[in-house]
C-alpha cells in the first residue's frame, strides 16, 4: 500500500502549498502594507538603479569610444621631437614629412608646426598676456586628410589661400575668440588675418581644437618660420600600421633616430576608455552598498511583519500548514518586495542613463541583460534577507501563537 493510499486509509490527507496558493499569499503579504512595502523597496531601488546608472553611463560612452574609432580608424600615427642625449629638445627635420610620404603603405602625411612667440587674439584691443591657450601653427593643405579632421564651415587651406593672411580655427578656438562667421578678422601676430573655415572638433588631434591654423607659406613669408615641423601626423593602411611604425623614427631623422617619438592616438583613446571602466567598477561597488542596505531593511520589515501576524502564523498551522509552508509563505514576501525594487530601480537606471547620454549626444547603449540581471540579483538579496525571518515564523509554535 502507498503511503497517498495509506493517508486516505487513515482519512487524513497531506497538506499541500500549490504555487499559485504561494503567489497569492506572497502578494496579500505586501498588498497589506503598501506604504510598509514600498519604503522596504526603496532602499532596493535605489541601489540597483545606482548601479544601472553606472554601468549605463559606462556602455553609452564606451559605445562613443568605439564609434569615434570605427569612424576615424586607428591607423593614424603622430610623429614629434623627443630630447637629445643632452636633454635639449630635439626638432624634426624640415623635409620630414616628405620621406615619410615616401614610406611604403602610407596613405597621406602632413605636419603642424606651432609659432613661438605668436598668438591670436579677437582684436588688436585685447591684452597680450590674454592668450586664451590658443596657439597658432603653421600647417600644411594635407591636413584634414591625415587626421581624419573636418571643416565645420567655410574652407580648409589651399595652395592660394595657405600664401594669404587667413586662418582656420579650431572648435574651441573660435569659441573663445568668438567667432562664428566667415569673413570675421582676428589679429594674429600684429596683423589682420581673415577667417576663412572652422573645424570640427578633431579626436585624434585634438591640439588643432585651440590652434588657429595658417599657411605654411604664409608662416614662412610674414614670420620667418624655418620649416621644421612641431607634430607630424601619418596615415597608413591598417595591415601595414606596425611596420610603419617600425621605421618612421629612422626615415624622419636618420642621423638621430633616438630623438624622433612616434604614438598612435587612438592608443589614447583606448586607454581613456580603459580607466572609465576602472572607475565605472569603483562607482558599481559604492551602488553595491546601497544595495546590501537595501537588503537589510527587507530583512527588517519580514521580521516585524512575523512579529505582527503570529496568530495568522497559528491558525494557518493549526489548520493544517506545515512549517515548509510558512517558511516558503515568508521567503516569498521578501523575494517579492525586491522584485519590486529591483524592477523599479532597472527602471530608473535606464531613464538616467537615457538622459545623461542624450545630454552628452552620446547613443544610449545600455545591455538588456543588465536590466535583466538587475532583477535577479535584487531577488537574491531579498531571499537572503528573507532566510532568518521564514525560519523564525516557521518555528513559532501554534499554541503559543493563538494565545498571544
Amino acid at each position: 500500500m502507498s503511503g497517498a493510499e495509506q493517508s486516505r486509509a487513515s482519512g487524513l490527507l497531506r497538506s499541500r502549498l500549490r504555487t499559485n496558493d504561494l503567489i497569492a499569499l506572497s502578494f496579500h503579504g505586501s498588498r497589506a502594507h503598501p506604504l510598509r512595502a514600498i519604503l522596504s523597496s526603496l532602499g532596493i531601488a535605489i541601489g540597483i538603479a545606482a548601479m544601472v546608472a553606472v554601468i549605463g553611463i559606462a556602455t553609452s560612452s564606451e559605445a562613443l569610444v568605439r564609434e569615434k574609432l570605427a569612424a576615424l580608424g586607428t591607423n593614424v600615427l603622430t610623429v614629434s621631437a623627443g630630447n637629445t642625449m643632452f636633454g635639449e629638445d630635439a626638432t624634426l627635420p624640415p623635409e620630414a614629412v616628405e620621406r615619410v610620404r615616401r614610406i611604403d603603405g602610407v596613405q597621406a602625411a602632413s605636419s603642424t608646426a606651432l609659432m613661438d612667440k605668436i598668438h591670436v587674439y579677437r582684436n588688436a584691443f585685447v591684452d597680450q598676456g590674454a592668450t586664451a591657450g590658443l596657439g597658432v601653427r603653421a600647417a600644411d593643405v594635407d591636413l584634414l586628410e591625415a587626421t581624419g579632421s573636418s571643416v565645420k564651415r567655410g574652407a580648409w587651406l589651399n595652395e592660394s589661400t595657405a600664401k594669404l593672411p587667413t586662418v582656420v580655427l579650431g572648435s574651441a578656438a573660435a569659441e573663445r575668440l568668438g567667432i562664428s562667421e566667415i569673413g570675421s578678422a582676428v589679429w594674429l601676430g600684429d596683423r589682420s588675418f581673415i577667417v576663412v573655415g572652422i573645424l570640427n572638433p578633431s579626436f585624434l588631434a585634438p591640439e588643432l581644437d585651440s590652434s588657429a591654423l595658417i599657411g605654411i607659406n604664409a608662416a614662412t613669408t610674414l614670420f620667418g618660420f624655418d620649416g621644421s615641423p612641431t607634430t607630424l601626423y601619418e596615415k597608413s593602411d591598417e595591415d601595414a600600421v606596425t611596420k610603419v611604425r617600425n621605421v618612421l623614427p629612422a626615415t624622419v631623422n636618420p642621423q638621430a633616430p633616438t630623438e624622433v617619438e612616434v604614438s598612435r592616438p587612438s592608443d589614447a583613446l583606448a586607454a581613456q576608455n580603459t580607466v572609465d571602466q576602472a572607475f565605472t567598477g569603483l562607482l558599481v561597488g559604492v551602488g553595491s552598498i546601497a544595495l546590501l542596505v537595501g537588503g537589510i531593511g527587507v530583512a527588517n520589515t519580514m521580521v516585524i511583519s512575523v512579529l505582527e501576524r503570529r496568530r495568522e502564523i497559528g491558525l494557518r498551522r493549526s489548520l493544517g500548514a506545515t512549517r515548509s509552508h510558512i517558511r516558503l509563505q515568508f521567503l516569498s514576501e521578501a523575494v517579492l518586495l525586491s522584485a519590486y525594487g529591483g524592477l523599479a530601480g532597472s527602471l530608473l537606471g535606464l531613464g538616467i542613463t537615457a538622459v545623461v547620454a542624450n545630454g552628452n549626444g552620446w547613443p544610449v547603449a545600455i545591455p538588456p541583460a543588465v536590466l535583466a540581471a538587475g532583477v535577479i540579483v535584487t531577488m537574491l538579496v531579498g531571499a537572503v534577507a528573507g532566510v532568518l525571518p521564514a525560519i523564525r515564523a516557521s518555528r513559532t509554535s501554534p499554541t503559543a501563537a493563538l494565545s498571544a
